[in-house]
Parts: structure tokens; sequence; C-alpha cells
């Protein structure tokens, strides 16, 4: 929570237009992107942040650099986003909010080989790395478990204890079935 309200702080502080009359002159969509700013931002989302996320992620059409190129645009209805130091952040937002969690990053790091073998790269895709990399961003990024041809996987930071002792099972387990496959021969 203190730090949704140092980067509240800090975003707002930005602008040029003192905090009251910010309250009093946003309305409507200006309102909502200045909020969507803050709550694709937060680590934690309150339940504030459901009006101002869920008119961000109803942007969407058939193509999706469209799809982006909108979200862009309503984050640019807010006036902080003419800030110099706030193009970086914007764009870490609409490149990254909702696709860089563990999920995403382990469906889109998939590879396959052209021996048949698919396994999950260990790599974090370049618009994950600018948007945990941006100052403003407070989520924790995902962390890698693992070796990525033996089953390595992304998890949320807060599971990697729980993920990295289960991996590490999985290893050992596979390892002693190897070795007694191996002296069944």
């Amino acid at each position: 929570m203190e730090k949704q309200i140092y980067a509240s702080m800090l975003l707002l502080s930005l602008t040029s237009i003192p905090i009251v009359q910010a309250q009093e002159s946003l309305q409507g969509d200006e309102k909502l992107a200045c909020e969507a700013l803050l709550c694709l931002a937060a680590s934690t989302r309150p339940t504030e942040c459901i009006p101002p996320i869920r008119r961000y992620f109803s942007i969407s059409y058939r193509r999706f650099s469209d799809t982006l190129r909108g979200r862009l645009n309503f984050l640019n209805l807010c006036p902080v986003v003419s800030q110099p130091n706030m193009a970086s952040f914007k764009n870490a937002i609409v490149n990254g909010a909702g696709r860089c969690d563990s999920a995403a990053i382990n469906q889109a790091s998939y590879v396959s080989t052209w021996e048949g073998e698919s396994y999950v790269a260990n790599s974090m895709p370049q618009y994950c790395v600018a948007y945990y990399g941006n100052g403003l961003v407070q989520a924790s990024a995902p962390v890698y478990v693992g070796e990525p041809v033996q089953g390595g996987h992304w998890v949320e930071a807060q599971d990697y204890p729980q993920a990295l002792q289960a991996y590490n099972d999985m290893r050992a387990k596979a390892a002693a079935e190897a070795a007694a496959a191996a002296l069944a021969y």
C-alpha cells in the first residue's frame, strides 16, 4: 500500500496541475486514463481500480497492434503523459500490462525445436524487461525456475521458493527413475 501511495504521489507530482485542481478538472476518460496508469503500475489493485482497468482492457480491435495503439491513445488522454519522463513509462504499461505475468511469459517464451522438442525459454520478452525495469512499476517480476530443456518455467516471485522445491523434487524423481531403469537393463 505504501508503494501505491508513493507511485500515486510521484505521478501526480510530475504534472503541472496542482493535486486539488487535478481532482476537480479530470473527468470521464481523462480521469480513467490517469487512474489506469496508477493502477497498472501498482503491485496490488484496490477496488477503486476496477473501473479504469475495465475501461483500459475493454479497448480491443481485430489486430493486436491496433489494440495496443488504442490503449496508448487512451492513456494519452491523461495530462501527465505529456511529461518527457513519462513516455517510457506509458509505453511500458501499454506493452507489458496484462502480458507480463508468469502465465503469459510462459506462453510467449514457448519454443519448439526442429527435433520435436519444446521448452520454455529462460529469457524474458523485451517488453516485459521494459515493463518491470521502469522505476514506476511497483509489481515484482516473475522468476525463472530450473533449466530450459529440463522443465524450466516462469513463476510469480512470491511463489519462487515453493516452485523451486517442486522443480528440484521433480528432477530428483526423474534422476532416480533413470537410475532405476539403467539398473534394470
